[in-house]
């Protein structure tokens, strides 16, 4: 997770080398990293069914070689349409077999006891990469060229992802070995002891759930919030006069409090009766830190709302998959969330060419930066009406 959501979320990065090299609308750039949101969704449907049949390290093995290959051949790009079948394509196609629908899901599947903190310690991942990937793109895009910064990101999504996949993703659930979750000998309530048969769950029982919308809706829109915010951010402080590493910087800032942010709200999802209100403390993280980002027009102002906001940034990788198995089921957690990653993805995915759009209509991102804030707040209420349990 931290090489394919590190290297990712570098793309904002290069929003606006991309613009001054080939004279593109902020728009034109940001529909690719849309076009990545929806392949990555619609192969999260096809990747979680996998996920509930095969062992993992295949599957992101074959993510890392794919999205390696849209990093480099999108070093070369010099049309729209080859930055949207490099990066929108191959980036996103790959990204599906590494993403949190692969992590979260093998992981959630080995804990009951302790899942929030497992998963939440597992997601501190993504924080980690865009933390040290996100300064080492602005310093390759400043001093050399984005072009570079590319080359640099296929080369390392491709050695760590597969060398991570083949060593330590060989297992599907602990049953299938002889084991039991948590490293439990005796069965608990809830557990067993042989190996499940591959659990199906019907699309139409799903559908009918309102907790599966409830959860989809919510989700969907804060994604929508955070692909915006990512994606527009530094050029956001590049207009406003910050030097263009202080301002790559700034995501790096987001992922160490959203590092410590993961961990505490896995932790906390432990030992609160129910994790959604753990959700809602994140989400009130993020609205008080997209309304500080209206107002950030200078280095301090701006690392202000990026430790505010990345706090609250990393409540949403540990509590999504905790939040499905406390209402769906530990064996079909992979299903679920990769049926649920497309709707997340889908609408997730308008964030960055709204975003665009609002720039180039505007020539400001403020009533974008305001939108997003009436967002949260109502997905931060929505949240609150989740069930846990079928009447």
């Amino acid at each position: 997770m931290s090489v394919n959501y590190g290297a990712r979320y570098c793309f904002g990065i290069f929003v606006k080398p991309l613009s001054v090299e080939h004279g593109w609308s902020h728009s034109v750039i940001s529909l690719a990293a849309t076009i990545n949101m929806l392949i990555y969704s619609i192969g999260a449907i096809f990747v979680g069914r996998m996920l509930d049949k095969f062992a993992p390290r295949w599957i992101m093995t074959t993510g890392a070689i794919i999205a390696a290959a849209g990093f480099i051949l999108t070093g070369f790009v010099n049309s729209p349409l080859t930055l949207y079948l490099a990066y929108g394509l191959l980036v996103g196609l790959g990204a599906t077999g590494m993403g949190v629908v692969i992590c979260s899901s093998s992981v959630g599947k080995w804990f009951i006891k302790m899942r929030g903190l497992a998963i939440g310690i597992a997601t501190m991942g993504i924080s980690f990469g865009i933390m040290t990937l996100t300064p080492l793109a602005g310093f390759l895009g400043r001093y050399f060229s984005w072009r570079a910064g590319m080359f640099i990101l296929g080369a390392i999504t491709l050695t760590v992802g597969v060398t991570v996949s083949q060593l330590l993703m060989r297992k599907t659930h602990p049953e299938a070995y002889g084991l039991l979750p948590d490293g439990d000998k005796i069965p608990l309530p809830g557990q067993i002891s042989a190996a499940p048969a591959v659990s199906k769950i019907s699309l139409r029982i799903i559908f009918k759930d309102s907790r599966f919308w409830t959860i989809a809706i919510s989700q969907s829109l804060i994604v929508m919030v955070i692909m915006s915010v990512f994606v527009h951010q530094v050029a956001y402080a590049v207009d406003n006069e910050i030097n263009s590493i202080a301002a790559a910087s700034s995501l790096a800032a987001i992922s160490v409090t959203g590092f410590i942010g993961q961990f505490f709200f896995g932790w906390l999802s432990d030992r609160l009766r129910d994790a959604k209100y753990a959700y809602f403390l994140g989400i009130s993280f993020l609205l008080c830190g997209m309304i500080l980002l209206n107002y950030a027009d200078n280095v301090r102002s701006l690392y202000l709302y990026a430790v505010i906001y990345g706090f609250g940034y990393g409540c949403i990788a540990p509590i999504l998959p905790i939040l499905i198995v406390d209402r769906f089921g530990r064996h079909t957690l992979g299903s679920i969330y990769g049926l649920l990653t497309f709707f997340i993805g889908f609408i997730g995915s308008l964030g960055p060419i709204l975003g665009g759009i609002i720039y180039d209509y505007f020539g400001s991102y403020h009533y974008l930066w305001l939108i997003n804030t009436i967002i949260l707040a109502l997905t931060s209420i929505i949240i609150l009406t989740l069930k846990k349990y079928n009447p």
